[in-house]
């Protein structure tokens, strides 16, 4: 069954796709005024730029996507149970903690939430937008404590 998100970041957006034709394009506009003309070239120059990007897009959104649901974090392709989080309120950010996703380290240009787990453990979460992050997940722990789950 499908669940609600609450949080989301995409990990990257679809415009770099466009980075290849749009100098295709240019090529073929430069070429025009110069007398010579060459689609197919540009063709080809506009679908080698294409391909590489679009794998660094579909990558980037694999790894670095955030989702919140009532039941998980995902950060990248891990995901953490809400139910093993503890707290975000007040939880301070601890150097050598795991971080969250897989990698080393924050992923540039977002920003820390450090998670503490219902063991005592602190887990480094993260997201473009931290606040909101925290806020959503501050929300869902209200509501497991008032629960009693």
């Amino acid at each position: 069954m499908d669940q609600p998100t609450l949080y989301a970041e995409s990990g990257a957006s679809w415009w770099p796709l466009l980075w290849g034709p749009v100098f295709a394009l240019l090529g073929v506009g430069v070429e025009g005024l110069t007398g010579t003309f060459r689609p197919l070239l540009w063709s080809v120059v506009a679908l080698g730029f294409f391909l590489p990007t679009m794998l660094w897009v579909q990558g980037r959104r694999r790894l670095y996507a955030v989702r919140l649901t009532p039941v998980a974090l995902h950060q990248g392709r891990e995901e953490l149970a809400i139910g093993d989080v503890e707290s975000v309120d007040g939880v301070e950010p601890r150097a050598g903690v795991k971080v969250l996703g897989g990698g080393w380290d924050l992923p540039r240009g977002t920003e820390a939430v450090p998670i503490r787990l219902v063991d005592g453990t602190v887990v480094m979460g993260w997201a473009r937008d931290a606040e909101a992050l925290r806020t959503g997940m501050a929300r869902l722990l209200e509501l497991k404590g008032a629960d009693g789950r």
